[in-house]
């Protein structure tokens, strides 16, 4: 993987339940120890969608990492873009590359 390519920093973030004042389950994320990390982050189709009579929009991205054993889809991203606006992903899929153990591939979908 070149490193020239890995130009957005990206942070991983791992949720833990809790027990709000009223006893309901809330998650919170945190990022991950050694979580901020290079990475390349590219869009690769979107849609529109009517979801209870209002149009949604969703974007699927491709975010490629170096390689890490401890992100799984249970993992999110956050990103802030080149234009300053905040971004984060829910992993759908963690895609390793086995034969060399050098990057991630993490297909994600933005979560509003």
């Amino acid at each position: 993987m070149q490193a020239g390519k890995l130009r957005h920093r990206i942070v991983l973030q791992a949720g833990t339940a809790s027990q709000n004042s009223f006893g309901e389950l809330t998650q919170t994320w945190a990022a991950i120890s050694g979580g901020t990390v290079w990475a390349s982050v590219d869009a690769l189709s979107g849609r529109e969608f009517l979801d209870s009579r209002q149009i949604e929009a969703q974007v699927d991205y491709r975010i490629r990492i170096r390689w890490r054993d401890d992100v799984t889809e249970r993992n999110r991203i956050t990103w802030t873009d080149p234009m300053s606006v905040a971004h984060t992903f829910e992993i759908r899929a963690v895609l390793p590359d086995a034969t060399s153990r050098r990057q991630l591939e993490l297909m994600c979908a933005e979560v509003k």
